[in-house]
């Protein structure tokens, strides 16, 4: 359904290093620089891109809005957050834990980033 997700950061080298961190902790590479000096994330399929906004006004996070991560074990998404707050970040909401949710049980782990975006590394677990 989507093709990328695009945030912005009112300082791109902070968010390499935090975003770069995060991306290891799931077997991902380092954020690559295009010709417009926009970061960005190709990783299971998915594309993450990071810009300093076009209209020259700050950077805010969505208030409402979260980012989702795809990680593939409880232990992938302790570690991507884990490597966030280590790099930057906030952790937010309750610690990196299993929830029952209305689509069956969820291993979840909230952060902020440096800019103030919410994420959430997200593992399905099964039965």
């Amino acid at each position: 359904m989507f093709s990328h997700v695009m945030i912005g950061s009112n300082d791109l080298a902070r968010s390499k290093a935090f975003y770069d961190a995060l991306f290891a902790a799931t077997g991902g590479s380092p954020g690559k620089e295009d010709p417009r000096g926009r970061l960005i994330y190709a990783h299971r399929g998915g594309r993450l891109m990071i810009s300093k906004p076009i209209d020259g006004n700050p950077a805010t996070g969505a208030n409402g809005g979260t980012i989702g991560f795809a990680v593939e074990s409880p232990e992938e998404a302790k570690a991507w957050h884990d490597a966030g707050v280590a790099n930057g970040g906030t952790a937010i909401e309750d610690p990196p834990g299993e929830r029952q949710g209305p689509s069956g049980r969820l291993y979840l782990a909230y952060l902020r980033d440096p800019d103030g975006n919410k994420l959430c590394a997200l593992n399905r677990l099964t039965d």
